[in-house]
């Protein structure tokens, strides 16, 4: 690890920034056709979040203020970690459980900052999205500790590089079907996208956590929003879906992915909170552990190919 590893980590979040922005704009776009709207320019995300950067905002204490800080500083941490195309700023630290524990520190400084607002909207969305996150993590890392069981490895890289060179059967989606469904359905809940967004819910709870930010504080949120997405998409792509050879290979698919669960959003209703937890409970928690006992004891969708 030297000086240059961090000037590629710096770089890989300026790309970030911009492809996942402009990625978004795209989306609110798709979504407004869907709603038979036309829907705001493909670059008005970046100018919400200059002009939110731009203005004062209100600061509720110090755990408000701070919590902002350790989410954005936890998540741009755990996105250089993140493989792109074979590319690692931070070659060996790609690790499953390395990037998991990064991620949970920056929502926890999130849910810590929202808390601290003392706004009870806050504080509800909060319970909610913790809880969400209880429900589709079970599930998802069932089928991943499935995966690493499998293939003797939790770098995210290696396992993405393991399903390249065969095409789309060798994606773990497909060595894997019931596990791949599975993935598919965590992202939805990962990306508080419909239906598991209960926690933001606009028309019920304000926005939830989001309800007492503005001016700098909500640039921030968004900047987080941002690459927190990346994250969550990119994990899913690379473990189920191969990643990419190359990175106009992985943009495509990442674009593809991201845009398929925005297709969704728009077209499904909303589960409440306890719908969403015995949802995952029931069908994906039993997707998962089949597909488990299928791999370990049979070793089907993994043995097949090699």
């Amino acid at each position: 690890m030297n000086a240059m590893n961090f000037v590629y980590g710096f770089l890989v979040l300026v790309a970030v920034f911009i492809f996942q922005t402009t990625l978004t704009g795209i989306n609110r776009k798709v979504t407004a056709r869907l709603q038979k709207r036309y829907g705001a320019r493909w670059y008005q995300q970046f100018l919400d979040i200059f002009k939110a950067m731009r203005k004062d905002s209100t600061s509720h204490g110090w755990v408000f203020d701070f919590g902002v800080i350790m989410a954005l500083g936890g998540i741009m941490a755990t996105v250089i970690f993140i493989p792109v195309a074979g590319f690692e700023a931070f070659p060996g630290l790609d690790n499953v459980f390395v990037i998991s524990y990064l991620l949970a520190v920056g929502m926890l400084g999130m849910a810590m900052s929202a808390a601290g607002s003392g706004n009870p909207w806050a504080s509800i969305g909060v319970a909610r999205a913790l809880t969400n996150m209880l429900a589709y993590d079970i599930p998802l890392m069932i089928v991943i500790f499935t995966m690493i069981f499998a293939f003797d490895s939790a770098s995210v890289g290696e396992l993405a590089a393991m399903q390249q060179g065969m095409g789309v059967l060798g994606w773990n989606a497909v060595r894997m079907p019931l596990g791949g469904i599975v993935a598919v359905i965590a992202l939805l809940g990962m990306l508080g996208k419909k239906p598991f967004d209960s926690f933001i819910a606009p028309a019920e709870i304000a926005s939830g956590p989001m309800v007492e930010y503005g001016g700098k504080h909500l640039g921030f949120m968004f900047i987080l929003h941002e690459f927190m997405t990346f994250i969550e998409v990119s994990l899913i792509l690379n473990l189920f879906f191969g990643g990419g050879a190359t990175i106009w290979e992985y943009m495509l698919k990442y674009a593809v992915l991201y845009t398929f669960t925005t297709i969704i959003s728009g077209v499904m209703p909303r589960f409440k909170i306890d719908q969403a937890v015995k949802y995952f409970y029931r069908v994906p928690l039993a997707m998962a552990v089949v597909q488990g006992l299928v791999v370990i004891f049979t070793g089907l969708g993994v043995k097949i190919w090699f």
